[in-house]
């Protein structure tokens, strides 16, 4: 046997088991009861609307229209190695494989069914917020065109420096209008804002446990690590604004707390801290955990989970404050401005290095990344590795050679320890 065989059988024996959450449990159920509910609810006269990542869910929410997110879905299809099987259904329709795999997994189940649960229920409302990414707007009106369902398109004007101009509040602040109009239309009866706030109140609420839940990773050891919060975000995503996800993350914010006070790392032998930014690799998340655990290595921040993190809700505000609250997210800032939030997350965690995914999906992400890369290696003195994947689509993928840069990076901050 040689040298890297024994290295390798060795490490194999002494990789730390992944230790699930027991909310692991709790989440599923509630994300089943969440589809079962979307599925079931339109025979009882409820509506169902399509909406963006990033899009503003709490008019939807107070209105009683049931929100379902085709990237969510995306990500789940990903998750359940259906990524490549879609993808090329979809090219197969004509769509080219250059185009973001979480479209073309939503417009090959549109067109086909299929996916991990079978399909998203028809929509009856399509809501589009740009403040993500543009490819949204067209895969969107391709959704509004297969569907024949009106589609509400909510443009964000990209903020350069990181500011919002009044002028830029007004115009988007002038759209949650038209959300409100064709909401109405839909459900046939008046807005409440009253409920409106109640929805904000909740996404508030959501949103500051969440960020809670996020911070225990400041701890060493982390008692959870970033794939850990890859899996638990699916309700700060799709269930943001009801009582449903403020009432699982505390459960969530309690577990990991007692995690805390036992002591508990989710890498035992935790040498190494490391911030992860872009989307992740849904398709390999637990054989990536495996390997970088096996190291001693522990992903304790991301951009990506703190998107959610929005703190511009002012229930006394409602439609002002979504406005700028939706504007402002991270994807829909410049580059200088996303370095200092990923400066301030590596001071906060005390990060060792940094890993970033280039994700040949998600352009807007990935494009200012070897500026953000040279940013973090010449103001904040920490290494930075840069693995090239697709979010869903394992085609665009090297198991080994992920592998193997992630070694050599890790090598290189064992040897500045």
């Amino acid at each position: 046997m040689t040298t890297g065989e024994r290295s390798d059988t060795e490490r194999k024996r002494r990789s730390p088991r992944f230790v699930r959450l027991e909310c692991t449990a709790r989440l599923h159920k509630l994300m089943t009861r969440y589809y079962a509910y979307a599925r079931y609810m339109p025979r009882l006269g409820k509506k169902i609307a399509w909406i963006t990542s990033g899009g503003p869910v709490e008019p939807l929410y107070a209105a009683g229209i049931i929100p379902v997110y085709p990237e969510n879905h995306g990500a789940m299809c990903g998750a359940s190695r259906m990524g490549p099987k879609l993808g090329e259904q979809a090219e197969a329709l004509g769509y080219s494989r250059d185009l973001c795999s979480y479209a073309r997994c939503d417009i090959a189940c549109a067109v086909h069914g299929g996916g991990p649960i079978g399909g998203l229920p028809r929509p009856d409302l399509l809501v589009c917020c740009n403040n993500i990414c543009g490819t949204v707007t067209k895969w969107y009106e391709v959704l509004a065109r297969h569907f024949n369902v009106p589609m509400v398109l909510i443009d964000t004007p990209y903020l350069h420096d990181g500011q919002l101009p009044d002028h830029t509040s007004r115009y988007v602040r002038a759209q949650f209008d038209d959300l409100i109009e064709a909401i109405e239309n839909v459900t046939r009866r008046r807005f409440s804002e009253r409920r409106l706030q109640r929805a904000m109140g909740l996404s508030l609420e959501c949103v500051q446990a969440w960020q809670r839940v996020l911070g225990y990773c400041e701890h060493r050891p982390a008692p959870i690590t970033c794939f850990d919060a890859f899996a638990h975000m699916a309700p700060i995503v799709t269930l943001r604004g009801t009582r449903w996800a403020v009432r699982y993350y505390r459960h969530l914010e309690a577990e990991i707390a007692q995690r805390v006070e036992r002591g508990f790392g989710a890498v035992p032998e935790e040498r190494h801290r490391l911030l992860w930014d872009n989307i992740p690799i849904w398709y390999d998340i637990r054989n990536l955990f495996k390997h970088l655990a096996a190291r001693s290595a522990c992903l304790v921040a991301d951009t990506y989970t703190n998107a959610w993190v929005m703190d511009r809700f002012d229930q006394r505000r409602s439609l002002d404050s979504l406005a700028e609250a939706y504007a402002s997210i991270y994807l829909n800032i410049g580059t200088p401005q996303r370095f200092r939030q990923v400066a301030e997350l590596a001071r906060r965690f005390s990060v060792d290095g940094v890993v970033m995914h280039s994700n040949r999906s998600c352009k807007p992400y990935s494009f200012g990344q070897l500026d953000i890369q040279r940013m973090i290696r010449d103001e904040l003195g920490l290494p930075c590795l840069m693995i090239e994947a697709d979010m869903t689509d394992s085609r665009s993928y090297s198991r080994e050679q992920v592998r193997a840069r992630l070694d050599a990076f890790l090598e290189t901050l064992e040897a500045a320890a």
